[in-house]
């Protein structure tokens, strides 16, 4: 996962809590239900789950307290593949620049 949403909370609650809440919040933003949810280690003491539907993973570039919410690259163009998404063609001024 390379782009994501930044998720904070430093509350007493769960952290089956904390995710839903992210994952939620997530896909009112954006429109479309996260994949993955990077998370400091100490956050999960070792384990690697399932919460809300999103692979909850450890990585060590996440704070404490901090929630890395968002698509999986490969998930993303699966889904794109499901929808008939296709690239755009470059714009005309673009074309022309190549010329």
């Amino acid at each position: 996962m390379e782009i994501g949403m930044l998720w904070f909370d430093d509350s007493p609650n769960s952290l089956r809590e904390k995710v839903s809440q992210a994952v939620a919040f997530y896909q009112d933003k954006f429109g479309e239900k996260p994949t993955h949810c990077l998370v400091h280690p100490s956050t999960l003491n070792g384990g690697e789950g399932v919460i809300a539907g999103v692979q909850v993973r450890e990585a060590r570039n996440v704070m404490p307290n901090h929630y890395w919410i968002g698509i999986d690259e490969k998930a993303r163009s699966a889904r794109g593949k499901k929808k008939g998404i296709v690239a755009e063609k470059p714009a005309e001024h673009m074309q022309e620049r190549a010329a």
